[in-house]
Order: C-alpha cells, then sequence, then structure tokens
C-alpha cells in the first residue's frame, strides 16, 4: 500500500519527477521495503539505505551545483566522470585560496568529510569544548506583542528571522540584535486574498542559499518570501488545517510542509508547485525535519509515533518508544535524531532500531517552587547537525544542552541557561557560536498555559569554547 499521492494543480507549472523506485539497495542484497512490517517487535532491525552505492549518491547530491552542458551521448558513467573532476577541480581551488571555513585541509579531507555527512556518519565531538555563557553573552531582543513560536537562522548566521501569534515576522540582526524588517499583519479587509497571514504564525524554514523563506500559520497557509528584502514571492494552499513545521531539504528548493491534518505535502519551491502528499499519522503532526536526502522525519503528537519518509522508496520507517505525546523531533545526522515528549521525556534513536538507543525520563526536573516534572514537557529540541551537541527547551526556565557520548547510547546534561517562558524554538547557528530561542508566555500550539512573568522575545545565546 502507497502512503504517498501526487496531485498536480491546474493552474500549476509542470513539475519534473524522477522515476522513483520501491527497492533499497543494501551490499549483497537488495529487496522491497514493505511497510506493513514496520510495526513489529521493538527489537527488530530496521533495513537502513544509508549503505547506498555512494558514488551515484554522491555526486548526484554533493555535485549538484556543478552543472554544463552534456553531450546526448554521453554515457552515466561518462558523466559521473566529468563531474567528479569539476568538483575536485572547485575543492583544488579553494583549498589554494586558503578559506578559513574550509574543515580538514586537503582535497581529501573534504571528499571524506562530504562521504561521511552523506552516508550519515560524520560525527564530530565537541560538546565537550563547551562552557557555560555569562550573562553578559545572552541578549534578549524584544519586538513582537505575542508569544513567539518559531524562529530560524540565514545560513551566513547574520540574520534571524521570528515569527508569532501576533502574526508578524521580524527580521533581526545577530551581531546588535535590532530589528532589521518586520513584515506586518495581513489587514482583515484583504485576509482573504493570501497575500499575508492573518493568523498564527507556527513554523520557518530557510533555504541553505538563502534564497527562500516559508513561513506556515493557522490558516492553512505557506508563503513564500525573498530573505533579502522580505517581499511575498508565492503561497500555498492545499491543507486542511494549520500547518505546525516546516523544513527545506538541504542544497535544494525542496520544501516539507506537516500539518495538524495529519499529512506531509511535497512542494518544488524552483516551479512553485504541489508534488505529491504523504499520509500515516493517526494524529495531528507536531514536528518535522530533513537533511540532505530526500526525505523527513516527523513526530506524530499522540499517536505516539515518529515516522522517516523515503520519497525515493515510497515507504515509511514507524518508531515508537515515548509513554506521552512526541512534541518536537531534530536529525542530528542522516542516521540518527532526537525527539523529545510531554512525558518530559528526551531520546535518541537510529534509524536501525525501533525503539530508542537511549532515553532521559525526566530531562528537565521540577524547581523548587513545587512544579511537577509531568508539567515540563518537553517543547523544543535543537541539534548541532553532524555532532554530539544539543538542545532542548521545556517551560521550567531554563534552556539545557546536552552531550550524546558512547556512540549516542548515553545522554548527560553539560549546563543550562536561564529562560523564563515557553521555549517554543531552538536553532544553533551553522558553527556553532551561538544558539538562538523563540520564548513566549504561552505555548505555540495553543493558550492553554499563561505564564505572565515571561516576555514575548527571542533570546540570542553567545557560546563559549575552551581553549583546549
Amino acid at each position: 500500500m502507497s502512503f504517498f499521492i501526487r496531485k498536480r494543480n491546474k493552474n500549476s507549472a509542470p513539475t519534473k519527477t524522477k522515476s522513483r523506485s520501491s527497492k533499497t539497495s543494501v551490499p549483497g542484497n537488495s529487496q522491497k521495503i514493505n511497510t506493513s512490517k514496520l510495526v513489529g517487535s521493538e527489537d527488530e532491525e530496521i533495513l537502513s539505505d544509508s549503505d547506498v552505492e555512494l558514488g551515484d549518491d554522491v555526486n548526484k547530491r554533493k555535485l549538484a551545483d556543478v552543472t554544463s552542458s552534456e553531450d546526448d551521448e554521453e554515457t552515466a558513467q561518462e558523466k559521473r566522470l566529468r563531474l567528479a573532476k569539476k568538483y575536485l577541480s572547485q575543492l583544488e581551488e579553494e583549498t589554494e585560496l586558503g578559506d578559513d571555513d574550509v574543515t580538514g585541509g586537503t582535497v581529501s579531507d573534504r571528499l571524506k568529510e562530504a562521504i561521511l555527512e552523506q552516508s550519515g556518519k560524520l560525527r564530530k565531538s565537541v560538546a565537550s569544548t563547551y562552557q557555560p555563557p555569562s550573562t553578559d553573552h545572552i541578549r534578549i531582543c524584544n519586538g513582537h506583542k505575542l508569544s513567539v513560536t518559531c524562529a530560524v537562522i540565514t545560513p551566513d548566521d547574520k540574520f534571524v528571522f521570528t515569527g508569532s501569534k501576533d502574526c508578524t515576522i521580524i527580521k533581526w540582526s545577530v551581531s546588535d540584535g535590532k530589528r532589521l524588517h518586520v513584515i506586518p499583519r495581513l489587514p482583515k479587509e484583504t485576509a482573504d486574498k493570501n497575500l499575508g497571514h492573518s493568523s498564527h504564525i507556527l513554523c520557518l524554514a530557510i533555504t541553505t542559499d538563502n534564497k527562500l523563506l516559508a513561513s506556515g500559520d493557522k490558516n492553512k497557509l505557506i508563503l513564500l518570501w525573498n530573505p533579502s528584502n522580505c517581499q511575498l514571492l508565492h503561497t500555498f494552499t492545499g491543507h486542511r488545517d494549520a500547518i505546525s513545521g516546516l523544513s527545506f531539504r538541504r542544497g535544494t528548493h525542496q520544501l516539507f510542509s506537516a500539518s495538524l491534518d495529519r499529512s506531509v505535502k511535497i512542494w518544488n519551491a524552483d516551479e512553485m508547485a504541489y508534488v505529491e502528499t504523504l499520509f500515516g499519522h493517526q494524529d495531528v503532526i507536531t514536528g518535522i525535519d530533513s537533511l540532505t536526502r530526500e526525505r523527513a522525519v516527523t513526530s506524530g503528537g499522540r499517536d505516539g509515533s515518529i515516522r522517516i519518509w523515503k520519497v525515493i522508496e515510497e515507504s515509511q520507517l514507524v518508531f515508537h518508544g515515548h509513554s506521552g505525546s512526541i512534541d518536537c523531533v531534530s536529525l542530528i545526522d542522516e542516521e540518527h535524531f532526537v525527539s523529545g515528549a510531554d512525558d518530559n521525556s528526551l531520546a535518541i534513536w537510529s534509524v536501525m532500531k525501533k525503539k530508542p538507543i537511549t532515553l532521559v525520563p525526566s530531562a528537565h526536573s521540577g524547581k523548587p517552587d513545587g512544579q511537577k516534572d509531568s508539567e515540563n514537557w518537553i517543547s523544543s529540541i535543537a541539534t548541532l547537525v553532524h555532532t554530539d551537541f544539543l538542545a532542548s527547551g521545556s517551560k521550567d526556565g531554563s534552556v539545557r544542552f546536552w552531550e550524546c557520548s558512547n556512540n549516542f547510547k548515553n545522554l548527560s546534561q553539560l549546563f543550562s541557561v536561564p529562560v523564563p517562558g515557553f521555549i517554543n524554538c531552538l536553532k544553533f547557528s551553522s558553527n556553532g557560536n551561538f544558539l538562538i530561542a523563540a520564548v513566549g508566555q504561552e505555548h505555540r500550539m495553543g493558550r492553554w498555559w499563561h505564564l505572565k512573568q515571561a516576555k514575548n522575545c527571542l533570546y540570542i545565546i553567545r557560546l563559549n569554547k575552551s581553549s583546549g
């Protein structure tokens, strides 16, 4: 049974779709994935496509930006060789220029890192180098009138965009915390023309090339903006309930959207077109994330499941382990991810196992004033991708920083930073130098609790690294 439904809008531009295969290549074995077997015993291992032939995959994904005219008679092998040579030439030029941002000083180091990243095996141990920040390193940015629900950082780490229940989007400068631009709430007289947001903004996403900013609201709309001048580019419609999560696949303009209507939709932002719909969750979807591969991971709230949607194979992997509603999920790399639930637990997962590798039952423990652990559900998670460093947020008045060690089998708290209020969103900068927190007096998905002592604001937390 396929969980994928494709549909093209009559007025949409034609969408280029690649041929899809229902088979996954595993060294020495090629078999069709049967989604009906995904709900077996918890100890059952799941076949992963992390071991696919890297030659084809790396050339398709890592060399996608190195394009040129192709001779009609060029074979697939000749094309791969030509693109590989151009990629090597580009790496050599960067190395000769002495780019400080290049990780690994040689071309071979870059190639090894690219392969490890694509296979999901690139892991950097950096968590132990971080030290608790001082109060001087915490900047509070005020500007929203209601709870800040979501935030994203531009790829160059210079700007931050925040969305709020006040229906506005604000662009901030990271260096001084100043407001640079405000996208206002759409006036009521034009609210039916889909030209802006007139209801709570619940999620944001930005492309890795900084060309597109996507925002989703409670009114079932997805809007695309130009991050540079904050001009509206396009509006996507199609979901039947509020948009709860957005994620651009890295290096592309392919957009995944999650909704309270229990579905995930895929959009082609280059052609401004709808691609397909993915079904499977039995309750509202509360979070979504993606990396380089053509797949997404979602948390299904009270259906108690996390699902990885493998788009090419038209299949999904289902994971169970939390005892409560799973409210947020974030990828660590292509093979591991972390989730948080309203039972105050954090869990680390592998795509090869249906149950958590490790689970911390009381991640945000109660405060001396009598708060119960059950009140401090995990509302947000951030991971520094391809590292052992992550952060979690709740309503207990702090952001907590964690280290994944012993091959993801241990999760230990390093330190915490005081942040009063509902921490609705957390994001690390790409270089790991700072963390942002979207904070509000209310939870982003509802108004059942109001913390008067909190501020509706953005926190920019500078992180300290030891010299060693």
